[in-house]
């Protein structure tokens, strides 16, 4: 089992915007759908920038931020996007805009959950200082998932610097995942979760299209895991004699962000964030009370259409959308996994130790029903 160490005595936060990337789920041989992009990242959607702050210090600081722009090359420019909330007990800022409008004007952060306040204004304050607003005000896209186990949420430790670091540092390119930005304090069905990503190659007629999805993950419980449809949760509660059922509440949450240069409208995007639903399930959620599940996709194509007087629009065939329902349920159950996977071991908050999923396990459960690639 890895253990992610800590200089407990450390007296000043820990920065990282763009660590080394940590083995991924194709890399223990478990099988996927679909055709990734180079990167097997949201980042493979051309223009998609993604930058982290991650927060450590002491024995109970595991959080920081992440951010995801739909347009790093020039964020002034929205996007269309559309959004969907599987379960409503969580946040994610700016969604009433998005309805009214269909667009994502500049980034999406991801924070703890008593952080979304600072985030948002940090954000604000990030496109003031850029003259970056379409509007005269800004209504901002800021989600949280909830890291309270591991992480002292309530003492408000995530600064707009943070958010700030975040920001500077995003960029194209492979994405680091597991303990990282938003990420660094989440679990996910039992086990040690945070960032992932994945992506998808869409054929549509001549034209190939690509899809990526972002996930921070923190829900679910350890029973309900299933890999490949392998019940992976159930077996290695067994295999330490623990409880199968393990009903305690849920106090988690997932977020989604999927971007796709196929040239979709916002009520398309809608459909699109709500495919995010049958992704997540496939890796054995249920969307419990106590989840925020909530969703956001967008799209790069049709650039300039938030700011002409009249825009001549492309816009995908409603027939034409299965592939892209197809990628965003494959690019969301892979990304999940690749967060879990390379999640380490972390100690937090009142000694508190969220696991690992332990790799060697994995593959043998996987091996055992036939599963694993070879």
């Amino acid at each position: 089992m890895r253990i992610l160490m800590f200089c407990l005595a450390l007296a000043t936060p820990v920065f990282s915007q763009q660590g080394q990337r940590a083995e991924r789920a194709r890399d223990l041989g478990i099988p996927f759908e679909g055709e990734p992009g180079a990167n097997n990242a949201i980042t493979d959607v051309d223009g998609v920038y993604v930058g982290h702050t991650t927060l450590i210090q002491g024995d109970d600081v595991r959080t920081g931020v992440t951010a995801i722009f739909p347009r790093g090359d020039d964020p002034k420019d929205p996007v269309f996007a559309g959004w969907f909330a599987l379960n409503g007990n969580g946040e994610m800022t700016g969604t009433t805009w998005i309805t009214e409008s269909g667009f994502l004007e500049g980034p999406v952060c991801i924070t703890n959950t008593h952080s979304v306040g600072v985030v948002r204004d940090a954000v604000i304050g990030w496109q003031v200082a850029r003259g970056a607003k379409l509007q005269p005000w800004s209504l901002p896209v800021v989600a949280e998932t909830y890291d309270g186990h591991l992480n002292d949420t309530d003492g408000f430790h995530v600064t707009a610097a943070h958010a700030r670091r975040a920001l500077d540092s995003a960029k194209s390119g492979p994405v680091p995942e597991g303990n990282v930005g938003g990420g660094t304090g989440m679990r996910t069905l039992g086990f040690k979760g945070g960032i992932g990503t994945s992506s998808r190659r869409v054929r549509v007629g001549d034209v190939v299209y690509t899809l990526g999805a972002l996930v921070q993950s923190n829900f679910g419980r350890a029973d309900q895991l299933r890999v490949d449809g392998v019940p992976v949760g159930r077996e290695l509660l067994r295999a330490r004699a623990e409880d199968q059922r393990d009903r305690r509440e849920e106090q988690g949450s997932i977020i989604v962000i999927v971007a796709t240069d196929a040239p979709l409208l916002p009520h398309q995007l809608d459909r699109v964030a709500r495919r995010v639903s049958l992704g997540i399930a496939r890796v054995g959620s249920t969307s419990g009370n106590g989840s925020g599940d909530i969703f956001l996709a967008f799209s790069t194509a049709n650039r300039g259409a938030a700011i002409a007087t009249q825009a001549d629009l492309v816009m995908l065939a409603n027939h034409k959308l299965s592939a892209l329902f197809d990628a965003t349920v494959q690019a969301t159950e892979e990304a999940i996994l690749n967060a879990m996977v390379a999640a380490e071991t972390m100690v937090g908050r009142a000694g508190h130790r969220s696991e690992a999923l332990p790799h060697d396990q994995l593959c043998e459960l996987l091996e055992r029903f036939g599963r694993l690639k070879k």
